[in-house]
């Protein structure tokens, strides 16, 4: 009897292990609000990638509030913080930073670690920061939410240079953004599993952008999407850039660990490979897609309610 069980799940395993190399947009759930169920071939994903299992789950919460406990105890002060902010909290917060370092309870507590250090580095971008203060950068466009995920159930984040005025909306109002979307999605667990992948369209990045932004507020950014979240930042992708972006990215690139940069992808006007990656349906007629421009207005309401609610 043992064998014909345990055959039975490896053959489903094979199934949805079959399943996630053939994924479209349509085999994922919402984007927004939470996630009621994982999908199946997410449950592998999460088994095969990230080293979950129930067992492992239950084992690496209990390990991860003993390590908060003993660290915060050897005086760390990092460490201390870590405990005083989560200590409390339910296991579904604790999880999303163990899924984020696949289940390695010693860097999931260093992810914890910083967390608490980005907060207290740049205060500024914490202070008051409430749906409402970020919800007109949100309503403008920067970033934008794609609101269904990729193929391979990321949340697709978009970026458009073109229009965007630093005077009236500044680096740090963007930052705030990026922020509150990534706490608000990451609250869904297929977010937490399968990630985030960006899209910058740089094809209006004017000598007034390359030299309005400090290399301060770059490392800033470069910063948020390392080590200072529990999301997976999977890819970013830049199109066409002019010839003075590498300056830019020159500026960055020392800041970034090579995982980071292995992730980034440069593509110009060359688009063969991106609209392969993501499908000229589901991308935005300003992200050189088929789709209509997003409806920044809607995808605000998504994110944080319509602005009445407090009436």
């Amino acid at each position: 009897m043992q064998t014909g069980s345990f055959r039975m799940v490896s053959e489903e395993e094979q199934a949805m292990r079959s399943k996630l190399e053939h994924l479209t947009v349509k085999d994922h759930g919402p984007v927004f609000g939470p996630c009621h169920k994982l999908p199946g071939h997410t449950v592998q994903k999460a088994k095969d990638e990230l080293n979950e299992t129930d067992e492992r789950r239950a084992s690496s919460l209990k390990d991860l509030r003993a390590m908060m406990k003993e660290r915060a105890a050897e005086g760390d002060d990092l460490a201390k913080l870590v405990l005083e902010r989560f200590g409390d909290k339910p296991d579904s917060l604790l999880l999303r930073f163990l899924r984020a370092r696949k289940f390695d309870v010693v860097r999931a507590h260093e992810l914890m670690k910083g967390y608490v250090r980005f907060r207290k580095e740049y205060p500024e971008l914490f202070e008051n920061l409430t749906p409402e203060a970020v919800r007109s950068t949100i309503e403008a466009g920067y970033p934008v939410v794609l609101p269904s995920r990729d193929k391979y159930g990321r949340v697709v984040l978009l970026f458009n240079i073109e229009n965007w005025d630093l005077e009236e909306i500044t680096f740090d109002e963007i930052l705030r953004a990026y922020c509150v979307i990534l706490e608000k999605l990451l609250e869904n667990e297929e977010t937490q599993i399968n990630g985030f992948v960006l899209i910058e369209n740089f094809k209006g990045f004017t000598m007034q952008h390359a030299s309005g932004i400090k290399p301060a507020e770059l490392k800033k950014m470069v910063d948020m999407l390392q080590d200072s979240f529990p999301a997976r930042f999977k890819a970013v992708h830049v199109t066409h850039q002019p010839w003075y972006f590498t300056t830019t990215y020159n500026v960055v690139k020392p800041f970034m660990k090579s995982k980071l940069l292995e992730r980034v992808f440069v593509h110009g006007d060359e688009l063969d490979n991106y609209i392969k990656e993501f499908d000229a349906d589901n991308l935005p007629a300003d992200f050189d897609g088929k789709a209509s421009v997003a409806d920044c207005q809607a995808i605000a309401t998504k994110l944080f309610g319509s602005e009445d609610t407090a009436l």
